[in-house]
């Protein structure tokens, strides 16, 4: 049950998008800084009031935490707090949740976005230009978390989440340790500077395996068939040729060894496109092969095999 009574925070760090990964962060970050003041870390609302959310949290060993979450609404001054957002909203949701945003945080906040594909944080970077003591980081993770309902999450899988600093004021000091302080042996957390060539790479396992098993209706595993090799060839040649242009050094054989050791490491799980495409869900292929074709089109280069399939996931969402 929702209770509608303005409760009382005093909100460092915010989180925009509340769904799987968004409260997965949340509960991390709240679990693992004890410390803190109660209510320090809180979700931001899509309404404009602010309510106290109950929440239900299996974690990776399966026992269950029951909080209560401050949902933060867009009309609350208390907005103007928040020294670190973190934006875990789908790709094409960023610009028109974060943006409008931006004049309400404090001027000193810095943002991390977290989410698949690239192309967003050019919008961000941009807006970000009035605010010049407020600061951008691009991240990716692939921990994994499963939602039982909307206020129930399950955390489903380690991994590694991935962060750099963009542009912008740099991340404060205390700030970086909360984050660091998710770390863990089975889920560790890296800082790369410079952060592109990292997305790139998660950008390539993601441009094979989220579109062709959203094609051809498959776990992620079956893309290991030999009937895959040449297609996934392509689109890693084409995607490292862009790369190349945008100033972006990488090693195709590298590549394509990464992409395969994630396609048998998740080998029983759906992708995210999959699961998008399967229920009728807005993809973020723009944002994956379509991004790729953006800047393939933009530095005047053709490629064929990551345009088809851009178009195909397309006309499928």
């Amino acid at each position: 049950m929702v209770h509608t009574t303005a409760p009382a925070c005093s909100p460092n760090i915010a989180i925009l998008g509340a769904g799987a990964i968004g409260q997965l962060m949340y509960h991390q970050l709240c679990h693992t800084s004890p410390n803190q003041p109660s209510h320090d870390v809180v979700l931001i609302s899509r309404q404009s009031h602010t309510q106290l959310q109950p929440l239900r949290f299996t974690d990776i060993k399966g026992q269950i935490h029951n909080t209560d979450a401050v949902l933060l609404g867009t009309k609350d001054p208390r907005l103007n707090e928040v020294k670190l957002l973190l934006v875990c909203v789908k790709a094409y949701q960023v610009e028109e949740a974060l943006i409008p945003l931006l004049s309400k945080l404090s001027p000193q906040c810095h943002i991390i976005l977290l989410h698949n594909g690239l192309g967003p944080h050019i919008a961000v970077s941009t807006a970000l230009r009035p605010y010049p003591e407020q600061g951008l980081t691009l991240g990716t993770t692939s921990l994994a978390a499963l939602a039982i309902n909307q206020w129930h999450i399950k955390h489903t899988g380690v991994g590694v989440t991935q962060l750099g600093h963009y542009c912008g004021h740099p991340l404060a000091n205390h700030l970086h340790a909360r984050i660091q302080a998710i770390a863990s042996q089975e889920q560790p957390v890296e800082w790369h500077q410079p952060v592109l060539a990292v997305l790139w790479q998660k950008l390539a396992v993601n441009a094979v395996i989220n579109p062709l098993t959203a094609l051809h209706q498959c776990a992620n595993g079956q893309l290991a068939d030999d009937e895959y090799r040449e297609q996934i060839t392509l689109i890693i040649n084409e995607l490292v040729a862009v790369a190349q242009c945008d100033g972006i050094e990488l090693d195709p054989t590298l590549l394509t060894e990464r992409v395969y050791k994630v396609i048998a490491l998740t080998s029983a799980n759906f992708s995210s496109m999959y699961q998008d495409v399967t229920h009728h869900r807005t993809t973020e292929i723009d944002y994956i092969n379509g991004y790729i074709c953006q800047r393939a089109q933009h530095h005047k280069l053709n490629v064929p095999v990551n345009q088809c399939l851009a178009t195909k996931v397309a006309s499928l969402s």
